[in-house]
């Protein structure tokens, strides 16, 4: 499966998809139509699929436009089926969608949204996880609580080591520059952001990540890691005790 980013706004990525085998093509997160319209009229392709991860505007904006055009079928959470426009397949926690020759597990994931899932290819390795798990960290808590939220990157920390991770935003570096501070002993975590930095130096894109990756550097995927329990200051916390205090620094970063 073939995976195309292309940028929107500030800081989203929006996600291509094309499934050789059949020719399907997909969107992932068309927050804007215009950038999603211009790369499939640039390659010929017609759009067959949308998928949404969750109802904010800057991953669903671009959606009915882009239905209305090709005709592309919109498929999303069952539980936010009240605040997606034109939504056609309504899926819950382990459904499944097919996308061509692709199947898609479907997680519930929320915390960053109470509806929001994300899509795992498995034959393809590839994860797009919306807002619930970025590069080096997480989603803010705007619907869900810090119990809802670990368990769900608990989820999607058990995927393959292999699986590739396309997050909804570009935030690896200012990720990184908080994770360090939460976990300064891990040498892995020094390591990705060297590799970071000279990316963006170059202006090029820190995704995909990869699952394997984020057990090694993402703090908010070690909160029962009893490193960054106690770099933290809660050696022997239960691990969502950690992982809100972690969520908690985060939001009042400045870094």
């Amino acid at each position: 499966m073939e995976v195309i980013l292309v940028p929107a706004f500030a800081d989203n990525y929006i996600y291509v998809l094309r499934d050789a085998a059949s020719g399907k093509v997909g969107v992932v997160d068309p927050g804007d139509a215009a950038p999603v319209q211009a790369e499939l009229e640039r390659r010929g392709w017609s759009l067959t699929h949308i998928f949404l991860t969750h109802h904010h505007d800057d991953h669903i904006g671009g959606a009915a436009a882009l239905k209305d055009r090709y005709r592309a079928s919109v498929v999303g959470a069952r539980a936010d089926a009240h605040r997606i426009p034109g939504l056609d397949v309504a899926l819950g926690d382990g459904a499944r969608t097919v996308f061509g020759e692709q199947t898609a597990r479907v997680f519930a994931v929320p915390g960053h949204t109470s509806g929001h899932i994300a899509f795992w290819f498995e034959a393809a390795e590839t994860l797009f996880s919306g807002d619930t798990l970025f590069s080096l960290g997480c989603g803010r808590l705007f619907e869900g609580t810090p119990a809802q939220m670990w368990e769900s990157l608990q989820s999607l920390r058990a995927l393959t080591d292999q699986t590739r991770v396309y997050c909804g935003h570009e935030y690896t570096q200012s990720n990184g520059r908080f994770a360090l501070t939460v976990d300064p002993a891990n040498d892995a975590l020094h390591q990705r952001m060297e590799e970071v930095a000279g990316l963006r130096a170059r202006n090029q894109p820190t995704i995909p990540t990869t699952i394997g990756m984020e057990r090694r550097t993402n703090p908010f995927l070690r909160a029962d890691d009893p490193g960054v329990q106690s770099a933290i200051g809660m050696a022997g916390a239960p691990a969502v005790e950690v992982f809100a205090e972690l969520r908690r620094r985060k939001d009042h970063f400045r870094g």
